[in-house]
Order: C-alpha cells, then sequence, then structure tokens
C-alpha cells in the first residue's frame, strides 16, 4: 500500500466484495444458524458502497471511514446495518485527522469497531458470535505488531486467529446448550457472523500488497 488511506480502501473494499461473493454462502448458512438476512443484507448493501464509490469523501481515512458508515446504516436491512455502520462510524471517528495511520491507530480503530459492534449488537446473541472471532483476531493483530511483524505478516497470523475462533463457535455451543449461547440456533453449527470475520481477514492476508 502505498498510503493509508489507500490501506483504508483497501480493506473497505475487501470487505464489500466478500459479502458479495459469499452472499449465496452466507444465505445457505442462514437457514441453519437462524441469521435471517444476514447474507442478502450485507451484499446488497456493500454493493451500493461499491457502485457510490467514487462519490466518497476521501479527505482522510476517518472521514471515508465515517461517510461509508452512513452509506452501510441506510442501505443494509434489518440490525446488521446499524451494527456494521457504528463500527464503521466509531473506526472513523477513531482515525479523523490522522493522513498517515501507525500499527497503533490501526488498532485503536479496530478496538473502537469492536466497542460499537458491542453496544449495537447487545440485544442480539447472534453479534456475539461475530465478536467471537473478531476479537482474538485483532488480539493476534496487536501481539503480531508489537513483535515487530509487517502487515502481511501480522495479517497472516490474525487470519489463523479467526479461522480457529470461528470453528471453536460449534464446540462453545454444544458445551453450553443452545439457549444459553445462541438463542434459537442449531447446535453444533458454524456460526455465519464468526465465519464471515474468518474468511475476510483470510482474504486480507492473501492479497495484501506490501
Amino acid at each position: 500500500m502505498t498510503s493509508s488511506l489507500n490501506a483504508t480502501e483497501f480493506v473497505v473494499r475487501s470487505i464489500a466484495e466478500e459479502a458479495l461473493v459469499n452472499e449465496k454462502y452466507f444465505g445457505e448458512l442462514d437457514s441453519v444458524v437462524g441469521d435471517g438476512d444476514f447474507g442478502y443484507s450485507l451484499a446488497r448493501g456493500f454493493e451500493v458502497v461499491l457502485s457510490g464509490w467514487d462519490g466518497v469523501d476521501r479527505t482522510d481515512p476517518g472521514v471515508f471511514l465515517s461517510k461509508i458508515a452512513i452509506v452501510i446504516t441506510s442501505t443494509i436491512g434489518g440490525t446488521s446495518g446499524p451494527l456494521w455502520g457504528t463500527a464503521f462510524l466509531r473506526a472513523g471517528t477513531a482515525l479523523k485527522g490522522r493522513n498517515e495511520i501507525s500499527p497503533a491507530d490501526t488498532i485503536t480503530a479496530l478496538r473502537a469497531a469492536i466497542e460499537g459492534i458491542k453496544y449495537r449488537g447487545k440485544s442480539d446473541v447472534g453479534d456475539k458470535t461475530l465478536l467471537d472471532a473478531f476479537v482474538p483476531a485483532v488480539d493476534t493483530l496487536e501481539a503480531a505488531f508489537a513483535a515487530g511483524d509487517d502487515a502481511k505478516t501480522a495479517l497472516g497470523k490474525m487470519a489463523v486467529s479467526a479461522r480457529a475462533a470461528a470453528q471453536a463457535t460449534s464446540l462453545l455451543q454444544a458445551r453450553r446448550g443452545r439457549a444459553s449461547y445462541t438463542g434459537e440456533r442449531s447446535v453444533g453449527s458454524p456460526d455465519a457472523g464468526a465465519i464471515a470475520i474468518a474468511v475476510l481477514v483470510e482474504r486480507l492476508a492473501r492479497t495484501w500488497a506490501n
């Protein structure tokens, strides 16, 4: 990546494209884990993001993320729009005014996004399982940066962590029981939210260019 704004755009575009590519997969998973319109709403919302890509304000990475948040909130249906929108908005607020984003800034923005998901998803147990993959993945990324890893290496470690956490959701469901962990979801089923994070980070790790 040649600049922090380019890097930010790369991540957002990756999220949007991954939502479109995996709409069918997540849609099929909906019927297993009870996520309703998870795949469809994310795909349609991020499709709007991509269609209006060139018209989004690029004053700085923070402003860019905040503008994307507005589009997401207004176009993604159900509970997904406010949740993802709040995550992007809080990340954008954390980065506003920064032309260059350090590894520490990246972690700060991701932690802000996590707090946004927790805030908006507090009444939806499905969003808890999204965090099951997201939180340890960010922990791993922070540790990798602290160890001096470059972005590509750090993302690779983050991807491994996200996938392991996503797979662990089925074990947790089986151990704790359906009602106590995931409401009406099927015991032992992988969770769409956790897997969404895993496949996204795996894509970033594969395609990131230093």
